[in-house]
């Protein structure tokens, strides 16, 4: 199949305490990030305790694709040939200064493992797989800005290299309080065309 015959079939937004899904707003929180992500993962009920020890960037990632793949009924109960292609500016770099900081504590006896797990940015992509048994390829990718065409690009040719069904993909960043995740799911059904052009529009 020609990657410009791929569809987008779902797409979620987070950014400054909103949820929305496919341009509708979905959730409306309040307070610091860490307030309305737990206000979020209250409202839809997303029954995942270890998110509580996740990192911000995975917790960001994680609500979005959870409302995401939750829309497109996508069950946890059986494995999904999914690939997952996410990328940001800041990589892990919140985290980073917290591991830094448990490095410097002269009264810790050893730097917290429990941060120093989320020193990578694609942590976040094995959350998500965790949840939904997604085994297919993945990747993680930094630009200094929102990437469609490389997006696009990369998506298309898994896609047409038959290692994945579908793509999760796009851009979830967190740096101290500034936050943004827009992801998209890559199929052969939806409503809106694959195109560098609509993921810009959509974005």
């Amino acid at each position: 199949m020609m990657k410009d015959n791929y569809r987008i079939a779902s797409y979620c937004h987070i950014k400054n305490n909103e949820i929305s899904l496919n341009g509708a707003l979905i959730f409306k929180g309040e307070g610091p990030f860490k307030t309305f992500i737990k206000m979020a993962y209250q409202h839809f009920a997303v029954d995942y305790p270890k998110f509580f020890k996740m990192d911000n960037l995975s917790k960001l990632a994680f609500m979005a694709g959870d409302v995401l793949l939750k829309h497109e009924k996508v069950s946890p109960e059986q494995e999904e040939n999914i690939a997952i292609v996410f990328s940001n500016r800041a990589s892990s770099l919140d985290t980073d200064r917290k591991h830094q900081e448990s490095i410097q504590d002269v009264t810790a006896y050893y730097p917290s493992p429990a941060v120093f797990v989320y020193t990578l940015p694609n942590i976040c992509i094995g959350e998500i797989s965790i949840k939904y048994k997604l085994y297919s390829e993945n990747s993680f990718f930094i630009f200094d800005a929102f990437n469609p065409d490389y997006l696009f690009e990369y998506s298309s040719s898994i896609l047409d290299s038959g290692k994945a069904e579908k793509v999760l993909c796009g851009w979830v960043d967190f740096d101290e309080e500034n936050y943004e995740a827009f992801i998209y799911l890559v199929s052969r059904e939806g409503s809106f065309i694959h195109s560098t052009e609509e993921i810009k529009r959509l974005y």
